[in-house]
């Protein structure tokens, strides 16, 4: 199939592009550059478009030039704490950008679209492992904007009998390529796995963990993480599965959580380094313990994630971290 990646040039999205050509499929990115890298995708060959998704010409023309057929949409903003600070930043990009895409989908007439959900979704849930029915009680801006886009999702498909969607609520994205091609860049960095490495690497001074009197088993907070790979495998999995008037919603995870004092000392155990760590207050937005019951994406996609331990997924950030200690070099 022949895919507009928006956000192609972003960590999610371009490994995704890159499963997508590995699994036969035709991937063109369309980034505007202001979170996400070149490198990554000239390294892939990919045609790419660079230009603002609320450019509607643009966008349109991209999909009428490139005969695309599925958007996969990861060119949101996914900072908590900043969404915190800036919420209408987040609104605007998230929902209102997203609005726009949608737009322009129906004028070059592509019918299906494949939507970066979040665990945020559900804020602070009741019970975990978290299923899809569980209340969305977003306790950020950052996860309301990702309701509304799927509220807005669904009342596109009642509207429209030729579109179809999926939307996948990751749980904690991490990891880089298993072939050390592709690896996480993000400015700032805010993701736990490549901070770890960061402060063993010492580029950063020491790693801060925020809050260590959450009710957990060792007082500090709990995710799901989910290797990026199989995140990508999933996206795929969804776009074949998408027919005119059906809607796909699935957590995607592993099925277990890990506290942030546990994958400190699996870091440890991959690199043989002490982490340098202080500690903080928490930090607003910040979950309790989130982790994911993976069973409708296995029913739904035939999809379970591969890399489920944590040393293997740090392994990964490892190999390329240590072989990229500056990322990418645009």
């Amino acid at each position: 199939m022949r895919v507009l990646v928006a956000g192609g040039a972003g960590y999610i999205g371009s490994h995704t592009a890159k499963r997508l050509i590995e699994a036969g499929h035709a991937a063109v990115v369309y980034d505007n550059l202001s979170r996400g890298h070149r490198t990554p995708v000239e390294r892939l060959g990919l045609p790419a478009v660079y230009a603002d998704l609320a450019d509607r010409t643009a966008l349109v023309h991209a999909l009428r030039e490139y005969g695309i057929e599925v958007v996969m949409h990861f060119a949101a903003y996914a900072y908590v704490g900043e969404s915190v600070a800036e919420p209408l930043l987040y609104y605007d990009n998230n929902v209102a950008t997203t609005i726009g895409v949608l737009r322009a989908m129906r004028e070059a007439g592509v019918h299906r679209f494949v939507f970066s959900g979040t665990c945020a979704t559900y804020g602070n849930p009741d019970q975990v492992p978290i299923r899809e029915d569980a209340p969305k009680r977003p306790v950020s801006p950052y996860g309301r904007s990702k309701v509304m886009v799927e509220e807005i999702l669904a009342d596109c498909l009642a509207a429209e009998p030729h579109f179809s969607y999926a939307s996948l609520r990751y749980f904690n994205a991490c990891g880089c390529a298993m072939d050390g091609s592709l690896g996480e860049h993000h400015e700032p960095e805010t993701h736990l796995i490549p901070n770890v490495i960061q402060a063993i690497q010492g580029i950063k001074r020491e790693l801060t963990v925020f809050g260590t009197d959450y009710p957990t088993a060792d007082g500090t907070n709990v995710r799901d993480y989910i290797h990026v790979d199989d995140l990508a495998d999933a996206h795929i999995g969804a776009m074949t599965q998408l027919a005119p008037g059906r809607s796909i919603v699935c957590n995607l995870g592993t099925g277990r959580g890990f506290s942030v004092r546990e994958i400190i000392a699996a870091a440890e155990r991959v690199t043989g380094h002490k982490v340098p760590v202080v500690y903080g207050a928490r930090r607003p937005g910040d979950a309790i313990a989130l982790y994911a019951d993976p069973s409708r994406a296995h029913d739904l996609l035939g999809w379970e994630a591969k890399y489920k331990d944590p040393e293997t997924i740090i392994a990964s950030v490892w190999r390329w971290m240590q072989a990229h200690p500056k990322g990418y070099p645009q």
